[in-house]
């Protein structure tokens, strides 16, 4: 018997499960639920009984999460007391002077995870120098003893300068743990990286979010081993893998496990559709939102500076758009009568009003099965059979509202405004950077994505569309192909032309020696270097690779080629070292997948709309669309088909999504059951 492996990715509509065994994949969806771990554990055993395998044959569980996520968006996180250098306690609040709207004013910035009424001062100092003034313990004991006081669920502590010598940082944290019976989140553990108001809110964020996912993981971890499921293994933002125990002590690294997964799914399904293009666009589009990122050179573009919430969280990520449009997202009329969709979703309870659980608000997936794109008979994800009037229904409310003619026009309007709203999306991650999306392949997942992506395409003038096997549940297999990874960095800030290459390389020796302690198998890890450089007188940095031993000189061309790549130009500036960057991985092999068809795919016909006119569109099942190979090497589809590809307008259903074929295009399968769409020849 080989490794079977199980992936569970929680979505805000549905919980997605992909189980590896002996070549084959078996996948299930079951809706999402208030804990989420109550629905992940139904999914494992829904999975284990489709595949006929008992759960404790499983050796291996990895997991996606929204918990952190959710806890930051929704305000539920923990009470979260802040203790900061005498005189900065403020820090959170006063922020940057920056704000997304310039000339608004009445703009308002968010309001800070702490409320200032839990923001404690402790009067010690520390300078980029060293440490001026030392911690005085009892007066920590004091803090302690006030932040009991009230009623603190977490405490995170940053201390000025805590970054260069976090001595007094560590002095106090130590206290704190001795007298309280809390989380305490330090600095210089979660980001030992300069820049005061970020690295204060970061760890803001990990003490908010921590014990939510202490909580939560530790309910998980209980219910799998009472399944007799191993330890879950946890996505974190940055594309890889840890232990559970890790992210129970670090929970920032959570706040984007989910579309993480999702991206690494796709780069390792979509590897080989690349020739000739500079990389590849991934678009997952779920039941609440859609998240748009780029894959080059075979990895998933990483961040360092992201925002969740309005609030800043710089740790190391995947580079992840997400706007408010997926299946479930309610479309509504502005009070200038425009269209509009989301980011309200009708979420999996009551759903869409398809959905005949109680929802009445028109919504994407409800515009879809009036278009036919859906058929009434559909039961997506297994689970849920859809009403046909009830969809009418809602978006003949809409259509009223709108000033439209019916339920189709109104279907019609959400459908483009969707399309609109995610194409943005691919043009912010792709135009906005410098990037011609037309050189990208297009790679479509999730419950919706692969029902809209084709049009996305049409419009980007990309000519390449990959549909993965298993796409609507791709994050959760990419769960089974993501490498375990840990990040560290550590501020070094110096002019190249000033700085002992021996002195840089201790710090990158250091670092890399506390996280090959920590990974599974420092013998069988790689540890990649990557140095935060700028321009003198920038005041933002630009991550590149760098070697090692460090050379000033291989480090500023590096930085002056990734400079002019993304702003056009390099200078003859100074050049600063700002940051040390290390990360290890130990590497994973993504499961194969045996696929093979049988009987005829064509099962029908339904009338669905296309370009303005309703056309009766012949409908596909997905499961019997056979690679047989024929012209140029080229996959086919057979039987029906007779060695030709499937050619627009016509529908393919799957299991967990639906694929959209409009006029002028084609789509071939793939010997490992992916579609791949391009421009008909016809």
């Amino acid at each position: 018997m080989g490794a079977r492996r199980i992936g569970v990715d929680v979505g805000g509509t549905f919980t997605d499960v992909a189980l590896s065994l002996d070549g084959d994949l078996v996948t299930a969806k079951v809706p999402s639920t208030a804990d989420q771990s109550e629905g992940v554990i139904a999914g494992i055993e829904k999975a284990c009984a489709e595949a006929g395998v008992d759960p404790e044959s499983v050796s291996e569980f990895s997991h996606a999460m929204t918990v952190s996520v959710n806890a930051l968006l929704e305000g539920d996180g923990a009470r979260t007391a802040l203790v900061a250098t005498e005189g900065f306690r403020d820090v959170l609040e006063i922020g940057r002077q920056d704000r997304p709207s310039l000339y608004d004013l009445g703009a308002e910035k968010p309001t800070p995870l702490v409320p200032r009424r839990r923001r404690f001062e402790v009067s010690e100092r520390a300078t980029t120098e060293g440490i001026e003034r030392p911690v005085d313990d009892g007066e920590v004991r004091a803090i302690a003893e006030r932040i009991r006081e009230s009623d603190a669920e977490s405490v995170a502590v940053s201390l000025l300068h805590a970054y260069a010598h976090p001595e007094n940082e560590k002095r106090v944290a130590e206290v704190l743990r001795e007298e309280l019976d809390v989380p305490v989140s330090a600095s210089h553990e979660v980001l030992a990286e300069f820049r005061e108001y970020e690295r204060t809110s970061t760890t803001a964020v990990d003490a908010y979010v921590r014990p939510t996912i202490d909580r939560y993981v530790g309910r998980l971890t209980e219910r799998a081993r009472d399944l007799g499921v191993p330890q879950p293994r946890i996505m974190q933002s940055n594309g890889g893998v840890t232990d559970a125990d890790t992210v129970r002590r670090n929970a920032v690294t959570t706040v984007l496990s989910g579309p993480a997964a999702g991206v690494v799914g796709a780069s390792a399904m979509a590897a080989g559709e690349t020739g000739g293009r500079e990389g590849l666009v991934t678009f997952d589009m779920g039941g609440t939102s859609s998240d748009v990122s780029l894959v080059r050179d075979g990895e998933a573009e990483r961040t360092t500076t992201g925002v969740i919430g309005e609030r800043p969280v710089k740790t190391p990520m995947v580079d992840v758009e997400t706007v408010g449009a997926g299946g479930g997202s309610i479309a509504w009329v502005d009070a200038g009568g425009a269209l509009r969709i989301g980011p309200r979703s009708a979420g999996a309870d009551p759903g869409p009003a398809c959905y005949g659980k109680g929802g009445t608000e028109p919504t994407v997936t409800d515009a879809n099965l009036v278009l036919g794109y859906i058929g009434s008979s559909t039961s997506l994800g297994g689970e849920l059979s859809l009403d046909e009037d009830a969809a009418h229904d809602a978006l003949s409310g809409l259509a009223e509202e709108a000033g439209l003619s019916g339920a189709l026009e109104a279907a019609r309007g959400v459908h483009r405004v969707a399309n609109a709203n995610m194409t943005r999306a691919i043009r912010s991650v792709t135009v906005e950077r410098g990037h011609d999306p037309r050189t990208f392949g297009l790679v479509a997942f999730g419950g919706a994505g692969p029902m809209h992506a084709i049009a996305i395409a049409d419009g980007l003038d990309i000519d390449r569309v990959v549909i993965p096997p298993a796409s609507g549940v791709l994050s959760a297999y990419g769960l089974l192909a993501a490498d375990e990874k840990r990040d560290a960095v550590r501020t070094y800030r110096r002019p190249l032309s000033e700085l002992d290459p021996d002195d840089v390389d201790a710090v990158y020796e250091a670092l890399s020696e506390e996280l090959l302690a920590e990974i599974s198998d420092s013998d069988a890890a790689t540890v990649r270097c990557a140095a935060d450089l700028r321009y003198a007188g920038q005041s933002f940095e630009l991550t590149v690779d760098v070697a090692r031993p460090f050379d000033p000189v291989d480090a500023r061309e590096r930085f002056a080629a990734t400079h002019e790549a993304a702003y056009g130009y390099r200078a003859d500036e100074p050049v600063d070292l700002v940051n040390c960057r290390v990360t290890t991985t130990v590497g994973r092999d993504a499961p194969s997948i045996e696929y093979a068809a049988d009987g005829d795919p064509l099962s029908g016909t339904r009338e669905a709309a296309f370009a303005g006119e309703i056309r009766e569109t012949p409908v596909y099942e997905r499961d019997r669309l056979s690679p047989r190979r024929g012209g140029e090497g080229s996959p086919t589809v057979s039987p029906s088909t007779a060695g030709s590809p499937v050619e627009g307008p016509a529908v393919v259903e799957g299991t967990e999504s639906t694929v959209v074929v409009p006029p002028g295009w084609g789509v071939r399968v793939r010997d490992d059951g992916a579609l791949i769409a391009g421009v008909s020849d016809a």
